[in-house]
This record gives C-alpha cells, structure tokens and sequence, in this order.
C-alpha cells in the first residue's frame, strides 16, 4: 500500500534511563553502566503492555514486564527535529529555537552541551545506530534491504565489539517504523485482518476545535494512493475502508518494528551484556490514528504527544535467566507478561539528561538559571526523574505537570500548517498537561525575537479528562475572557510555560469557586 520513498533515522543520540523502585537507592556517583537506548519514530502508546489489546508487541511487552514502565510521557514537541534536540540539550523548544526542520539550533540558540558531548567527555565509548528523516531508497542501503534490519544487524555487530571492553559504552539505536511509509515484510499483515480491525472512536472533528489546533495532515495528503481519494481541504475524512488499511499497515509496522527490537535484546542477553546494562524504550512523539478527524501528529493531543517509556536496569528482581530471550511472534505461545512496576506521574522528555547522568554515576547538570538559558552552555530545564522517585510517587499532585508546544502559520489549517518553516511561524500554541486537565492557549508568536506575545491570545483548549479522555469537548469558551488575559499581566521575567501554569492554577480555583455558589 506504502511505496516510493522512504524515510529512515538519521544519527542521533538518544538516551534515558529510570531505576526499578527496589534498585533506585543503591545509584551512586561512580557506578557506571553500559547504556543502550532503543528509540522508535511516530510510534504511540499502541503496545500490548500499554493496554493495548489488538496489537501483536511481545517482545517490547517481555521488556516491560522486567523493567518499569512510565504511562503518562509526553514530548515537549509533537514532530521529530524539535523533540529530539529538546531531550538531547533538555531544553525547551523556546530555548533550542527550534521549530522546524529547516534552522540548525546551535545557530539561532545557542552552543548547548548536549547528552552524548557530555558522556563523551567521562569517559564513555558512545556509538549510534540509524537515520531520522532522511530520504533513502532501498536498493541505496548497503545491504539492498530494509533499514531497521540493518540498523538491528549494525547494533548486533557494535554490541560484540564490546564485550571484552571495560570502557563504559552508551548505543542508541533508532528504529525507522512504524513512521511511514509503511514498507516492511508482508508477512507482517496477516497478524491483523481487516475483519479484526477498528476505526478510532472519535473520527470526527470536535465541533468545537479552534480551526489553529487542527492538524491537516499534509504528508499523508501528498502520498500517491491518498491523492487518488480526491478528499476535500481541509477537513474532507479519509473514507473508512481506508482508514481501516492505514491502521492496519501501522500496527504490523508496530509488530515488525518489535521483532527488531527482540533481535536486539536478545543479543545483548547472548552476549552477557544484559548483566550489565541499563535498557531504555522510547519514541519521540505520537501518531493519529482518526482521532478528532486528524492523522499523524503535528498537533498538541494526547495522541501525538504521548510516549511510551520502557526502562530496564539490571539486578532487579524480575529479572530471569535468560532474560531477554527472542519471541517469534508468528510463533507466539500464549503467555501472560504483567508490568509490576508502573509508575503513572506526568514526566517529560526534557527530564532526560539529568535523569541519566545521574543514573550512569555522573553528576548532573545543574537546573538552568531562568527559562530561556541562551548564554549557558551546559544546564538543563529538566528534571532528575530518580530524585523525585526516590522522595515521592504521589499521583496527581498539582505540580505534577507536563508542557508540549506546536507553532502555526495562521489562524486556519494552511497547506504548510504541519510543519511551517521558522519565517512562516505566526502562531504558538502553548500547551499544559496535568493529572485531570490539558489547557492550551493559541498566542501569537514573534520568530525575529522568538517570543510569544501573550497580550495576543487568538483562541484556546480546555479539556477535562476525567469526564473527557479523548479530549474531544472544548470547554474553553466557558471561561472568563478577563481570567484568561490575566497571564499578560504576569512578571516578565517568567517563562511562558511558569506563566501558563499560575495561570491554570487561578483558572482552576475560580472554576471550583464558581461551581461552589451554585
């Protein structure tokens, strides 16, 4: 269904780690673990130990179900480029000034000390695996096949290289699938009839969406096949049998992509290495799959900006022997695979860096002396995630918070409004996710002083979870205008993500205010 192009991880480095709760208090400065990150591109919470009931993922689950898993992860940035520099530098967006694919951040931002540069510096052997966002065709691989099997093959081949090593080493291996397009072995689609496939359970967009926050989905658009439907700009729906054949062509990319990341583990099981190295899951963003009439992820919804976050450490007491062994999932027995060790608090991406420097026995960068930190090369806006686990667990504390930011051309979907270029920026919509609410203010946005001008609030989101889980019903015109303008007037020395907080905050108490005098 998926032909032409395609697009597969270019060298970047990935890393994060999180302890298992009976192993966090024995971290100390100077232990030092091999560290090897898988990092998959576009891939959602749609896996097997997430909750997800169709999809075949038995290797990630068998990862999941020895390591711990974090459920409400979020990407500072719903598309590649900005996610990934943001977790590398753990800074925001705002600070990297980068939005696009087209502006190189070091240039308009600063010379940021990034993850592996820092690593590099202690004393670690760093390697990376894979490409992001390049175009490449097949028969341009060396190996004339697809590229996440190389990239297995690669990693294979580096782990054996240091075996007999005592230099630390941290490999990042970035995994192509399941972004489009869809190109992997056919086999893979008998794993999910059309008969057993579903459509999302909101397909339609929300009467209520400001046009700003609608994603377009303009690279779906330009695909060969998609063009043949003659669908209607922007907001023509995909017709159902289609969209059924997309979400199938997704999931067994899911599960081919899991096969691969079975070979890996099972590797370094083999190699001895599992003993001694510290294994992390993730993705940089999500991906739509129907939802609120959207596909792919360009937008600020759960759906796109929710990550799945896998993180093994040796020595735990799940851990078995072999630990990791290869689970053929065309051969799969059944088998109950339990995650005993689900953590629910709201983390970031940003919380990277300091969370693995910390955990591979290095010091951690000091927090940023204000937001943004332009002149200061090395810090981070992040957070040391093993700290806070270490003096807390508490579910839906207040301050408990997560941020995610997407830039627009207009007020109205726009052919470009997926991915603007920096010159074409006019709006920024500022987004802040906590435990029972996600609030999202469109504002306009300066990209000659990278500032948002938060006097000009164009429109905005409020969804309440608890009653609103797909986040489909906007209640955001139920507030006051006066409250919501009440940012502005706010210190300027705060961030926009301080400001947006206070005021949500103040948002929240008059609400419960005013349903107390009814």
């Amino acid at each position: 269904m998926w032909g032409a192009k395609m697009y597969i991880c270019v060298r970047i480095w990935l890393f994060l780690v999180v302890l298992p709760a009976q192993t966090l208090a024995a971290v100390a400065v100077g232990e030092k673990k091999n560290v090897l990150f898988i990092m998959a591109d576009d891939l959602r919470t749609s896996l097997g130990c997430y909750g997800d009931t169709l999809v075949k993922s038995p290797n990630i689950d068998q990862l999941a179900s020895k390591s711990q898993v974090f459920v409400n992860a979020y990407a500072q940035q719903a598309v590649c480029a900005p996610s990934r520099v943001s977790m590398l530098t753990s800074r925001r967006p705002d600070t990297t000034k980068l939005y696009d694919f087209n502006s190189y951040w070091r240039v308009h931002a600063g010379n940021f000390t990034t993850l592996p540069q820092y690593f590099k510096s202690h004393g670690y052997f760093t390697m990376s695996v894979g490409k992001v966002f390049h175009p490449v065709k097949v028969k341009e691989q060396p190996g004339g096949t697809l590229p996440d099997l190389e990239s297995t093959d690669e990693a294979v081949r580096l782990l054996k290289s240091r075996v007999k090593e005592e230099t630390p080493f941290f490999l990042a291996v970035g995994f192509h699938k399941p972004h489009i397009p869809f190109r992997i072995p056919q086999d893979y689609l008998r794993l999910y009839p059309l008969e057993n496939m579903t459509l999302a359970p909101d397909l339609d967009v929300p009467k209520l969406l400001p046009p700003v926050a609608y994603n377009p989905w303009m690279d779906l658009r330009k695909r060969e096949d998609v063009q043949k439907l003659n669908l209607s700009f922007p907001y023509g729906p995909i017709p159902k049998d289609f969209q059924l054949r997309i979400r199938q062509h997704y999931y067994a990319a899911v599960s081919y992509m899991d096969a691969q990341v079975g070979r890996l583990l099972s590797a370094l099981d083999e190699l001895g290495l599992a003993e001694s190295t510290v294994v992390v899951f993730s993705s940089d963003h999500g991906w739509s799959l129907g939802e609120h009439g959207e596909w792919a992820k360009y937008s600020n919804f759960d759906v796109t900006t929710r990550v799945p976050l896998i993180f093994f450490t040796p020595g735990g007491s799940a851990v078995s022997n072999p630990t990791f062994p290869f689970i053929d999932v065309f051969n799969q027995s059944q088998q109950s695979l339990k995650n005993h060790r689900v953590r629910r608090n709201l983390v970031e991406l940003v919380d990277v860096f300091p969370t693995v420097s910390h955990l591979a026995g290095l010091k951690e960068p000091e927090s940023c002396p204000h937001m943004p930190s332009f002149e200061v090369e090395l810090c981070t806006e992040g957070q040391n995630r093993l700290k806070k686990i270490l003096h807390t667990d508490r579910e839906g504390s207040p301050d408990d918070v997560s941020f995610s930011q997407y830039p627009r051309p207009a007020d109205t979907p726009q052919v470009n409004s997926d991915l603007p270029d920096l010159k074409d920026i006019k709006i920024m919509g500022y987004s802040i996710r906590t435990w029972d609410y996600r609030y999202t203010v469109w504002m306009g946005f300066n990209t000659k002083t990278f500032k948002a001008n938060l006097s000009d609030i164009h429109t905005g989101e409020l969804y309440m979870l608890e009653d609103d889980p797909g986040e489909d019903n906007n209640i955001y015109d139920d507030l006051n205008p006066h409250v919501i303008l009440k940012m502005a007037s706010l210190p300027r020395t705060m961030s926009v993500q301080t400001r947006m907080k206070l005021q949500f905050q103040y948002l929240m108490a008059g609400m419960k205010d005013s349903r107390g005098k009814k």
